[in-house]
């Protein structure tokens, strides 16, 4: 078994693995967002897990 982290889209739960995916902070409390192209390019909002903060 892989102890490696699988990362997620946090707009829609599609895993990261194609091009044009991006992963930052949390503009309010720091947590990682990780954002596939697709929601990116359709400008989805997403939630913070964490804080609720929410943004296109």
């Amino acid at each position: 078994m892989s102890s490696e982290k699988v990362e997620y889209c946090t707009s829609c739960g599609i895993r990261l693995v194609e091009k044009g995916y991006v992963k930052f902070p949390c503009p309010q409390c720091g947590v990682e967002i990780g954002r596939c192209a697709s929601c990116r390019q359709q400008g989805n909002v997403y939630t913070c897990p964490k804080c609720g903060f929410k943004a296109p």
